[in-house]
């Protein structure tokens, strides 16, 4: 926007040049043309008056101002005489020009262009005496600094046309800064409400819409914030009632085990533990999941590299009681610096490894790799050796209560990719599911990339 309202002050600044100061050129040009003209007709007809007497008095006198006319101006006289009046100056030849103005007895001009003029200006005076033509004064002028003069005064406004579009560019840009600033502070303030600053106020000022516009703003923040707080305080109070009787049951259903030597009733109260345990499961990934939700904390610049080996030392120990190896080989370009929100990645790990680690079979490989996209993006990817899912079973993996195959099937709430998604979408990035080579399932995870570096 800035851009463009600069560019429509100088062409504003450049219609108004083109309006006022090309047409005060071309009339000191015509000016320029006809005082020149005229003063070489003046001396023209100067000389031809002293041809027109005929007396040797005027001859001499025409030979003086001739040779005082050519030493001051450098141009070139010429005389048709009569049989009176021979002085010594050259005759032109016979042209068709010379020839109408012998015979009409008008003097005649030529500029030997009609662009503007030639490299000379012919002007020939006829000589009467007592109205009777007797002879022509030609006078050949170069019109080389006629052109220089020209150069000077359309040159001249040039470069001042050219000064003034830069000093209009220059104020357009700080026009165009101050009234575009109101906008700037509104996008930041847009801005920071996506990465999940809802506390972020926009000024009031500047023209009254934007004013309008940023009140309008701010009251939504405020209102956004109301409600997310709102839902927080609804996650907190759910963690709070729902878990405490969850473990009481489970607690009680455990006594109950202890107590019982009849084999059905011990099985019945397995199977209602079991479900306790898997209503508890439940329970923990809706509350993770609407924590995601929420969008508690904005995004920050963290390195990747750190929070995925403190996650990998987490599950290692239980990878290698099942024999399976998880690698991850060390980036080339450096540990990234990647923008999300505290506490997101962890989880987002701990999910896909979870599930990783259970259709991985024993003795398998999973393999993370970070692998940086330019500066805009960062690639976290996942590998595992389980059976991998078909591309129906891909298109519903991130579906609530989804669960596929494996232990992850049997056993899950079907909430844990769910969650996967919701994390790395509040945080700007995406999620995809895709064939691993041989065998498998890839996890590829993209995130913004920080400016910052990590280390």
């Amino acid at each position: 926007m800035i851009r463009q309202l600069i560019r429509s002050y100088i062409l504003l600044v450049a219609v108004a040049i083109l309006l006022f100061t090309v047409p005060v050129a071309f009339t000191l040009t015509a000016q320029l043309r006809d005082d020149t003209e005229d003063f070489v007709k003046r001396e023209a007809t100067t000389m031809a008056l002293l041809l027109g007497n005929g007396n040797a008095g005027s001859c001499r006198a025409l030979e003086e101002v001739v040779r005082a006319y050519e030493q001051e101006t450098r141009d070139r006289v010429e005389v048709t005489a009569t049989d009176t009046c021979a002085p010594d100056i050259p005759v032109p030849g016979s042209d068709a020009v010379l020839d109408r103005a012998l015979k009409d007895g008008h003097p005649t001009t030529d500029w030997g262009s009609d662009f503007i003029w030639g490299g000379e200006l012919v002007i020939t005076v006829p000589a009467k005496d007592r109205g009777r033509i007797v002879g022509a004064v030609r006078i050949v002028y170069s019109t080389g600094n006629l052109t220089h003069r020209l150069w000077t005064i359309w040159g001249f406004r040039a470069g001042l046309a050219v000064a003034v579009l830069g000093v209009a560019a220059l104020i357009g840009a700080v026009v165009a800064r101050r009234l575009t600033r109101p906008l700037r502070q509104l996008n930041d303030v847009a801005s920071r409400f996506s990465d999940g600053d809802l506390t972020a106020r926009s000024p009031v000022e500047g023209p009254q819409e934007t004013r309008t516009l940023a009140r309008t703003l701010n009251r939504a923040g405020e209102r956004l914030d109301t409600l997310i707080a709102s839902q927080r305080i609804f996650v907190a109070d759910a963690s709070h009632q729902l878990r405490t009787p969850l473990t009481a049951l489970r607690l009680s259903l455990d006594n109950i085990a202890d107590g019982v030597d009849d084999e059905f009733v011990r099985e019945d109260v397995e199977l209602a533990t079991a479900e306790v345990v898997r209503m508890s499961r439940l329970v923990n990934g809706l509350l993770v999941l609407a924590r995601a939700e929420a969008k508690e904390s904005a995004a920050e610049p963290l390195s990747l590299t750190d929070i995925v080996e403190e996650r990998l030392s987490v599950w290692r120990p239980a990878a290698d009681e099942r024999g399976v190896t998880i690698a991850f080989p060390p980036s080339a370009d450096g540990p990234p610096t990647v923008l999300a929100s505290p506490g997101h990645l962890d989880q987002v790990l701990d999910n896909v490894l979870s599930n990783a680690l259970e259709v991985s079979p024993d003795g398998g490989t999973i393999t993370v790799r970070i692998d940086p996209r330019g500066v805009a993006a960062t690639v976290l990817s996942v590998v595992d050796e389980g059976p991998g899912m078909t591309d129906a079973e891909k298109s519903r993996a991130f579906d609530r209560f989804w669960r596929g195959q494996g232990l992850t099937g049997r056993s899950g709430s079907g909430l844990g990719l769910a969650v996967v998604k919701q994390l790395v979408t509040d945080d700007g990035g995406t999620v995809a599911l895709r064939d691993a080579p041989g065998a498998g399932l890839w996890v590829v995870i993209t995130l913004r990339a920080s400016s910052r570096s990590g280390g």
